[in-house]
C-alpha cells in the first residue's frame, strides 16, 4: 500500500470563525486581492474585518463561472495595485478564480501556458502567491483542492489548472456564511458535495484516509441535506453540509472522481448548466449503470461492495443492496426539485459528442469500471 495526502496548509472550521480572519490574513501579506462572487456586498463584513487589521483589500468580483479572460483581468488588477496575496470569498467560482490568479502572480507567461487540454499543460514552476479560501456555499470543497476549473468560451470547454501549488495557505470554513444561501443553490451545491464523497469512495484510487472522510461525509449528507434545503437557518444542518463539502474536497483532491464529473465538465462547457445540479441529476443514473456493469462484468470488484456500504449508510438498514442506494439518490433529487438535462437545452442529438467528450475526461479515469459507449449514451438518456 502506498498513498499520499495533501491539503491546505491550515484549515480552520467552525461557526463564527470568519471573525478570526484579520490576524490570520495579516500574517500572509500587506495588500490582498479579494475575489468575490457577483454579489460583492456579501463580502462587506469580511472587508471590515480586514480593514480593522490595517489591510486594504482590492476588490475583484467574478460574474458567474470564471473564464480564462476573467482570470487574466484579475491578475492585471492585482499587479496594478501591488497585491501580494489573494483571498477567495464565495462559492467554487471565486475560489477557483482566486487560486488561478494567485498562480499567475508568481509564474510568468500566459494562462494557456499552464492549462491542460487547450493549452500547453506546463507545470507551475513556482509556488502561487498565498491564498486564503473562504467558502460561502457547501458544495465544491474548492478551499482544499489543488485545481482551478476555468471555462474557455473560445473553445467551448471547461478545463483545469492543476498543481499542488494551488493548495490554499488557509482554508477558513464558517458554516454561518451558508445560512443565507437560497434553497435551489443549497440543493445544487449539496449534491455536488455528495457526489464528491460517493465517487472517491468507489474509485480504485481510494485510500484509507479518503475512505474515512467519505464515510463521515456521506452520513452527514444523508441526515442534513434535506433539512438545509427546507430550512436554511438550521445551523446544525448547515454545519453538517459544510463538513461534508470540506471532506468531499479533501477526498477528491487525494483520490479520484468518476463518470459523473466526467460528464459534468463536458456538459458545463457546452450548456448553461449549473455544475451541482448536473452532478445531482447524473449521480443516480451513473450509479445505476455502474452497479449493473459491475454485476455483469466484474462481480468480485470491491466497488460493488462499496456501493452496498453506501446504501447501508444512506438508508440505515443492514439488509440493503447497491440498487437501494440508487433509488435513495433518485428520491433525493426529486425532493430537491433537480430538473433533467433537457432543462438546460440538452437533446438526444447532443448525446454522441457529450459521450465522446466524457470518455476523454480525466475524471472518467477514476470510474470503478470502464463504461462502453452504449452505457455512456444510456446515462445521458436516463438523465434527460
Amino acid at each position: 500500500m502506498r498513498f499520499e495526502f495533501a491539503t491546505a496548509t491550515r484549515i480552520v472550521f467552525g461557526p463564527g470563525v470568519l471573525r478570526e480572519v484579520g490576524p490570520l490574513a495579516a500574517d500572509l501579506g500587506a495588500r490582498p486581492l479579494l475575489v468575490t462572487g457577483k454579489t460583492a456586498a456579501r463580502a462587506e463584513p469580511l472587508r471590515a474585518l480586514l480593514r480593522a487589521q490595517g489591510l486594504d483589500p482590492v476588490l475583484f468580483a467574478v460574474e458567474g463561472e470564471p473564464t480564462t479572460v476573467v482570470v487574466q483581468q484579475g491578475v492585471d488588477l492585482a499587479q496594478q495595485h501591488g497585491c501580494d496575496f489573494v483571498i477567495g470569498f464565495g462559492g467554487g467560482s471565486p475560489l477557483d478564480a482566486a487560486k488561478a490568479i494567485a498562480a499567475l502572480l508568481t509564474n510568468p507567461g500566459a494562462l494557456l501556458t499552464y492549462l491542460e487540454v487547450i493549452g500547453e499543460g506546463r507545470p507551475l514552476a513556482r509556488p502561487a502567491a498565498p491564498i486564503i479560501a473562504i467558502p460561502t456555499t457547501a458544495g465544491t470543497g474548492a478551499e482544499v483542492t489543488r485545481n482551478a476549473v476555468l471555462a474557455s468560451p473560445e473553445h467551448g470547454v471547461k478545463v483545469s489548472l492543476r498543481s499542488s501549488y494551488l493548495l490554499p495557505r488557509l482554508a477558513l470554513v464558517d458554516p454561518e456564511l451558508t445560512c443565507s444561501v437560497p434553497p435551489a443553490v443549497t440543493a445544487g451545491t449539496g449534491l455536488d458535495a455528495f457526489t464528491q464523497l460517493v465517487e472517491p469512495y468507489v474509485t480504485p484510487a481510494a485510500t484509507p484516509l479518503t475512505d474515512g472522510l467519505c464515510r463521515e461525509g456521506i452520513g452527514r449528507v444523508a441526515r442534513s441535506l434535506r433539512r438545509a434545503y427546507q430550512d436554511g437557518s438550521d445551523l446544525q444542518a448547515r454545519e453538517d453540509m459544510a463538513v461534508a463539502s470540506l471532506f468531499g474536497g479533501l477526498a477528491l483532491a487525494n483520490a479520484k472522481l468518476g463518470a459523473v464529473h466526467g460528464f459534468a465538465g463536458v456538459l458545463g462547457g457546452a450548456f448553461p448548466a449549473p455544475h451541482g445540479a448536473v452532478c445531482g441529476r447524473l449521480l443516480p443514473e451513473v450509479m445505476a449503470v455502474n452497479v449493473r456493469a459491475l454485476r455483469e462484468r466484474a462481480p468480485a470488484d470491491p466497488a460493488l461492495a462499496r456501493y452496498e456500504e453506501i446504501a447501508r449508510w444512506l438508508i440505515g438498514a443492514p439488509d440493503v443492496r447497491a440498487e437501494d442506494a440508487v433509488a435513495w439518490c433518485a428520491a433525493l433529487c426529486r425532493d430537491l426539485a433537480i430538473p433533467g438535462l433537457a432543462a438546460y437545452g440538452v437533446t438526444p442529438a447532443d448525446f454522441p459528442r457529450l459521450a465522446a467528450g466524457a470518455s476523454r475526461a480525466s475524471s472518467m479515469k477514476g470510474n470503478p469500471i470502464v463504461l462502453t459507449e452504449a452505457e455512456l449514451l444510456e446515462i445521458l438518456e436516463r438523465a434527460l
